[in-house]
């Protein structure tokens, strides 16, 4: 289905988590009208947008957003929205995801 979210994740609480993955090396987004249109949709439930940014300059770094800023970052880019937290690379994928489903 055009827009849905690359990564559907399930917690060990039967939780379902939506991760939508990109990669810049600047400003831009690319987000399609029907990537936009699902996020913001569905900006109530866990969905998620990853963004790793790569430059020649600076280690790449991981950053999260919530997908209710889909239309943010896809008009203005990272410049368009705060991140709800950044991963310099390595990645710790155990804070990653418990950013994403908290352990409770």
């Amino acid at each position: 289905m055009p827009g849905t979210p690359d990564v559907f994740m399930c917690d060990e609480s039967g939780r379902f988590h939506l991760i939508e993955l990109k990669t810049t090396s600047g400003n831009v987004v690319r987000l399609s009208p029907h990537q936009v249109s699902f996020l913001t949709r569905h900006s109530h439930a866990s969905c998620w947008i990853a963004i790793k940014k790569e430059t020649k300059k600076y280690k790449p770094v991981v950053y999260l957003f919530d997908a209710a800023d889909a239309i943010a970052l896809s008009e203005k880019g990272l410049a368009g929205a705060t991140p709800v937290a950044a991963f310099p690379t390595p990645v710790d994928w155990r804070l990653f995801f418990n950013t994403i489903a908290p352990l409770n």
